[in-house]
């Protein structure tokens, strides 16, 4: 809470949070929002978020009302109405893309719905769209249990005529879901494209409007593919569109923080110049019906190895159903292979995890490149405990997200082993492109 002193100013001027002010401080003058005063500090100093999206902390000499603030919308709510038929599909699951300053406590929280949105971009009505909230959530506060939700929204929406879908996406976990829902959904008749933003939709250096119009504007041509749709650069010239599988987060905060993995980004996307380049292969919108294996187990772990790891450690992940490491280099664990009585190995708990009906796969931590197990005695030890991957080259977000489907789909460790080494949508490809790095 502020000072009595400014408390009383505020309500001479019916000044309240959120409202935008003028204030007078050191002989300058400064305009911007009333933020509530953060927990501790000093009381007697008003906080005030700027033009350029920062907040500064002001000893105010005087202060002034400039525009109250608008009233708080309505609780989000689907758009009323019949069911909408054809057109794009934009789905609503939350993150910064649908975030705005959240004024009590200075944060941003997820809360604008599709309507919202489309109504907050103009040139949304350039295309036939309609659409939706699934749920509004933090990336990371999403699990297996939302992917399904979500899967089963998209397949909705193709089975009613969407010509394509567009979800709308915190960027944290964005992966991992891309990856789920390319192997959920199957022979796409329509693209899925998935679109977040770095950066809310109050700051002025957010790209939530090119991403979104770009994103739209890739879910109207002939892709049969979940991608995800980004900024390229860090300025606002033009998108990427990545393969849901090859696709990482590589930066906390950056626009352009994706980049596709072993492979190069499927096209180059701007809506303005109607720019759609393909730069790598993709699979046009399938014809035969959608396949929907939507089954998933989220009983299923990633390890991270590291140096001084505890063989006990594996033991206690008897209680999962599979479990992915992500491992050093080629796809290594400490293996002790040539046994020195100061190291210890993780092989044996490994072996017996694989050998109790627990699927183990490997990832690699290396950004990019490929597993192969085959090359040094530790892999080979691993190998032969019956560790799955050897030869693949997916991202350690693939292999989660597949591992959770896999076993979904089978119980049988030699079926899932089978189902995790498919390429299914290409996570998994038979030769790697130097350029691809």
């Amino acid at each position: 809470m502020y000072s009595r002193r400014l408390l009383e100013e505020f309500r001479k001027n019916s000044i309240e949070t959120g409202d935008r002010i003028r204030v007078v401080s050191a002989g300058a003058e400064y305009s911007g929002f009333l933020m509530p005063r953060p927990a501790g500090g000093d009381d007697d100093t008003i906080v005030l978020k700027l033009d350029n999206g920062y907040n500064t902390g002001l000893k105010a000499e005087s202060v002034e009302l400039i525009a109250k603030a608008p009233k708080k919308p309505p609780a989000p709510a689907n758009e009323a109405g019949p069911v909408a038929r054809g057109g794009i599909a934009i789905l609503g699951c939350g993150g910064t893309i649908a975030s705005k300053i959240e004024y009590r406590t200075g944060a941003v929280y997820p809360s604008i719905t599709p309507r919202e949105l489309r109504m907050a971009f103009p040139t949304l009505k350039k295309w036939d769209i309609h659409s939706r909230q699934i749920f509004s959530l933090f990336s990371e506060d999403m699990g297996a249990k939302h992917w399904r939700m979500l899967a089963d929204a998209i397949e909705d929406e193709i089975k009613d005529g969407s010509e394509g879908v567009v979800v709308m996406h915190g960027t944290d976990t964005m992966t991992y879901t891309s990856a789920a829902i390319s192997y959920m959904l199957q022979n796409l008749p329509v693209p899925i494209v998935l679109v977040g933003s770095q950066r809310s939709s109050d700051r002025p250096s957010s790209e939530n409007e090119m991403n979104m119009l770009n994103s739209v504007y890739s879910a109207t041509q002939d892709l049969g593919e979940v991608a995800v749709c980004m900024h390229a650069s860090t300025s606002d010239d033009y998108c990427h569109l990545h393969r849901g599988t090859r696709v990482r987060k590589m930066h906390t905060s950056r626009r352009d923080a994706f980049h596709s993995i072993n492979a190069h980004p499927l096209a180059a996307v701007d809506y303005r110049s109607k720019r759609f380049e393909r730069l790598s292969e993709w699979v046009p919108r399938r014809k035969g019906g959608l396949v929907a294996k939507k089954e998933l187990n989220d009983n299923v772990a990633m390890v991270y190895i590291h140096p001084n790891i505890r063989p006990d450690l594996f033991a206690r992940l008897d209680d999962y159903d599979g479990i992915v490491l992500v491992g050093t280099g080629l796809g290594h664990t400490p293996a002790n292979a040539f046994e020195d009585k100061t190291v210890k190995g993780v092989v044996r708990p490994i072996r017996e995890l694989v050998s109790s009906g627990i699927p183990v796969a490997m990832a690699s931590q290396c950004i990019s490149g490929r597993i192969c197990m085959r090359v040094y005695s530790s892999g080979r030890l691993l190998m032969e405990a019956g560790v799955i991957g050897d030869g693949a080259d997916w991202t350690p977000e693939a292999a989660y997200a597949k591992m959770c489907w896999a076993r979904g789909q089978a119980k049988d460790v030699k079926e899932i082993g089978r189902l995790m080494m498919e390429n299914v949508a290409g996570e998994i490809t038979a030769r790697s492109a130097i350029e691809g790095y």
